[in-house]
């Protein structure tokens, strides 16, 4: 189980270089703002304030690569018709998706409603599952 861990770490490797690499070759003015907007996606660990469940759900629902793409989506698909929100939709995917990244590269996955530090990629600050 633990070598699953490890390539899901990986791959969230590779989105958070991939957000990088995309922000500065396609948003080269603003590429600054997925950094400033790094802890703006944190915000929905406010569900924790009403119990484990809720806050697993509302983490949940911002802390995985749906969103992300749907609003790159956006961005393809405005691109001719308004570069503005074009370019808003870009830098939000990209800051979206290196924040998701980040977290998963770090252990923080999606979380289990029985607790903050139990999640899809095993337990936050333990080693997950130990071979024998």
């Amino acid at each position: 189980m633990r070598s699953v861990h490890t390539v899901q770490r990986i791959e969230a490797a590779a989105v958070v270089l991939l957000s990088v690499i995309a922000a500065v070759a396609v948003y080269p003015r603003w590429w600054w703002v997925i950094l400033a907007a790094f802890l703006l996606f944190d915000l929905s660990m406010l569900g924790y304030a009403r119990s484990a469940a809720a806050g697993a759900v509302s983490y949940n629902a911002v802390h995985n690569y749906a969103w992300p793409a749907a609003s790159a989506s956006v961005a393809l698909t405005t691109s001719s018709v308004s570069p503005t929100l074009s370019t808003c939709a870009g830098v939000l995917a990209c800051a979206w998706a290196f924040h998701v990244g980040v977290d998963r590269t770090l252990g923080y996955g999606l979380k289990l409603p029985s607790a903050f530090t139990h999640t899809h990629l095993g337990k936050i600050g333990g080693h997950g599952e130990r071979r024998k």
